[in-house]
């Protein structure tokens, strides 16, 4: 029954992912505490929601398009599950604006198979990368898809090989003049300096622990089948598939260097890992086996948050 619902796209897949965003949002926001309401923050609010929810729908976009999955909505029923298993995705404002620019990078990226308007795209992705870069330092690991896509997609054209550092160039420019007119000086713009530690004790709670245990093992499994049916796709789209799991890598390590490690910095892992996760649940061929797996991953998100 639950497979039957999202293995095609359906208006109600949407509004099902909506209340499922809106639930992960508001319980994240709650944890954190509100020392008062004002029109601004509400507005405020309503703005870091949508971005939310907007990564949801540019990751059903980025699937759609590029033919990442059998054209389900199980990806995005998986990413707002994600943010149910680990609500402190949605307390980092920087980081959701951050990973928001991250998939509007790598759909630029992956869109690089038509092989039209090549330096646009390239441009483009860089510029992505960086202003992701400047929310979150971390960010700038996904500069590495760049180069892998130039490999994947492009010739050895100098010139496709400059474009990026132009992209990342223009963001610098942009932000220097913001930091001067806004703050009066150079740098003060580029808040976010390479800091990291490898301190995981905050992952020491029962919530943490299931929640880890149940991304991981499900990633790790679902990515061995991932990996071994790129083959079996279309040569064309086959370095779309490499860049999605060099992305959940590159999020992985990402998650490791965090400097505070409170949960947030998950979310740029939960696109790349719903995609790998739905690319197995459409290989399994007993619908019972698949309406399990399926339920599993739904109902352990409500029973993380009665812990």
């Amino acid at each position: 029954m639950i497979t039957s619902i999202f293995s095609k796209s359906k208006p109600i897949n949407f509004i099902v992912v909506f209340f499922i965003t809106l639930m992960a949002f508001v319980i994240g926001r709650f944890n954190l505490g509100i020392n008062g309401v004002t029109i601004l923050f509400v507005f405020k609010q309503m703005a870091l929601f949508g971005l939310c929810y907007l990564s949801v729908l540019l990751l059903n976009f980025i699937v759609g398009k590029n033919e990442l999955t059998k054209k389900s909505n199980y990806e995005m029923l998986l990413y707002s599950l994600f943010l149910l298993v680990i609500v402190q995705v949605t307390t980092n404002n920087y980081i959701i604006i951050s990973n928001f620019f991250v998939l509007l990078g790598i759909r630029r990226m992956i869109s690089l198979r038509s092989q039209i308007d090549v330096k646009k795209k390239l441009f483009d992705a860089a510029f992505w990368i960086a202003l992701a870069t400047l929310f979150y330092f971390w960010s700038i690991l996904f500069f590495v898809l760049i180069i892998v896509s130039l490999f994947l997609y492009t010739d050895n054209k100098v010139n496709h090989w400059v474009i990026p550092f132009t992209g990342i160039l223009c963001v610098f420019v942009i932000g220097v003049a913001i930091s001067i007119i806004w703050y009066d000086g150079f740098f003060e713009v580029f808040r976010s300096l390479p800091q990291w530690s490898f301190n995981f004790s905050t992952y020491n709670t029962t919530q943490f622990i299931i929640a880890i245990t149940l991304l991981f093992s499900f990633g790790i499994w679902s990515s061995l089948f991932y990996i071994k049916n790129i083959k079996q796709k279309k040569k064309g789209l086959r370095p779309s598939y490499y860049i999605i799991l060099i992305a959940a890598f590159l999020a992985f390590i990402l998650m490791i260097l965090a400097p505070e490690k409170n949960g947030s910095e998950f979310l740029f892992l939960l696109g790349p890992l719903a995609i790998i996760i739905t690319n197995y649940i459409e290989s399994i061929d007993d619908k019972w086996f698949k309406e399990f797996f399926l339920a599993v991953l739904i109902i352990v998100p409500f029973v993380l948050l009665m812990l």
